[in-house]
């Protein structure tokens, strides 16, 4: 607006809601007063130029201060607002890297795709075979995600993950969900901080950064003996550990044992996957008929729109009246059409293909194990358990979703009879 009125001297009227609505501090005023310009303030009834009289501008100069004076008190008390959301524990700014804002409750909540990527960075490091740079590369390749050095750097060492967050120069516990494990975020200060940073080993480990002490809670880590055999042992981050130190060909065929648990009747398979199928049918039937419904209520809408619009054109309907209705026709629209994109979204994929999918990987996955070699192997074990316990005699896991319940079922024999309970 002011490179407007600088270029073209045939404008010389500026027309204001009020002051407020054109400045709020003495800078902005003298500025304006600098185009030597007529300031029509509409509902003050002021018109401010150099030729004004000294009482009205001294009645703008007034409503200046006063608008000043809400801007002033307006970011004290928003920062007061800040201040007492971080008391309570609620974070009153941006949410980093694998957070987002949840605008419409005023809270941090988990985002589902960049979290993966945040742990898979904590996890990858504080194996202690990478550094920033080589973690850049990975990720990349992983996740397809381009990540700065110094933007993972901060990211490993924000506290925000384990539940802390600065604000004003203070340190605050926060309420948001975690996802990041504590011991692993220690790890990996531990590893940030330290006089030997991890260097890319020759040769990879392919199970480290999977398993983690029964003792002790710490990861376990793989050096190579002779240059030609794999150990596995706890990093003891903690002190001194007793857990043993693994070969390699014996740690993989521990790790393998717990996939024998994963097998499911071929019977219950069929039985699943054909219910799931049948309720994809209904689900779909159900879509097809409401969106057949919400389509005749909408071209129902569009139509008395049009009809009221022609009776207003030929003045059997006051213009009051039809903007009132136009108003209520519009929302009642918005509505439908919210309903119907709502639709689209619960049209989801085969998820009886899915299933069935994930039922021939569970039954086949150890034949599949055994045949592999260590690197393959580890991925295998990656896609099914998020971490596994490890002491001098046993591997416990934890399986993802949905092996966890497949696990269940399998190793109790409690496959039903009834379609619904499976």
């Amino acid at each position: 607006m002011v490179t407007y009125l600088k270029r073209n001297r045939s404008c010389r009227i500026l027309l204001v809601e009020k002051t407020d609505r054109l400045y709020r501090n003495l800078r902005d005023a003298v500025t304006v007063e600098e185009l030597d310009i007529e300031v029509h303030l509409v509902k003050e009834g002021q018109i401010v130029s150099k030729d004004s009289k000294s009482q009205a501008k001294l009645i703008h100069g007034i409503h200046l201060v006063m608008a000043r004076n809400y801007s002033e008190n307006l970011r004290e008390e928003a920062k007061k607002g800040m201040l007492e959301k971080a008391s309570q524990g609620g974070f009153p700014g941006l949410a980093p890297f694998g957070y987002r804002n949840n605008k419409a409750e005023r809270t941090i909540e988990i985002d589902p795709v960049d979290s993966l990527i945040v742990s898979r960075l904590f996890a990858l490091y504080a194996t202690g075979s990478h550094t920033l740079s080589t973690l850049k590369k990975t990720i990349h390749a992983e996740a397809g995600k381009k990540l700065s050095r110094g933007n993972i750097h901060l990211i490993l060492k924000n506290r925000f993950y384990i539940g802390f967050f600065e604000w004003g120069g203070q340190t605050y516990p926060g309420i948001h969900p975690l996802f990041v494990n504590r011991s692993v975020f220690d790890q990996v200060q531990s590893l940030l901080t330290g006089h030997n940073r991890p260097k890319p080993s020759k040769r990879e480990i392919a199970f480290r950064g999977l398993m983690q002490c029964s003792y002790d809670g710490c990861l376990l880590t793989g050096d190579v003996q002779k240059e030609k055999y794999v150990y596995y042992r706890c990093t003891g981050h903690r002190g001194k550990c007793e857990l043993p130190r693994f070969r390699e060909d014996d740690i993989s065929n521990r790790l393998g044992e717990p996939l024998k648990a994963l097998q499911v009747p071929q019977e219950v398979v069929l039985q699943i996957v054909s219910a799931l199928r049948e309720d994809q049918r209904r689900a779909a039937s159900k879509i097809i008929t409401e969106r057949s419904r919400l389509e005749l209520r909408l071209t129902g809408i569009r139509n008395r729109m049009d009809s009221a619009y022609a009776d207003k054109l030929d003045g059997k309907i006051p213009e009051d009246f039809w903007e009132r209705k136009m108003t209520d026709w519009r929302m009642e629209e918005q509505q439908i059409k919210m309903a119907m994109d709502g639709l689209s979204s619960a049209e989801t994929g085969d998820r009886a293909l899915d299933a069935q999918r994930i039922f021939e990987l569970a039954n086949k996955v150890y034949s599949l194990y055994v045949s592999q070699d260590s690197t393959e192997k580890a991925k295998s074990l990656k896609m099914l358990f998020s971490n596994c316990s490890v002491d001098a005699v046993s591997v416990t896991p934890t399986y993802r979703k949905p092996f966890d319940m497949i696990f269940k079922r399998a190793v109790l024999e409690e496959w039903s009879g009834r379609l619904d309970s499976n």
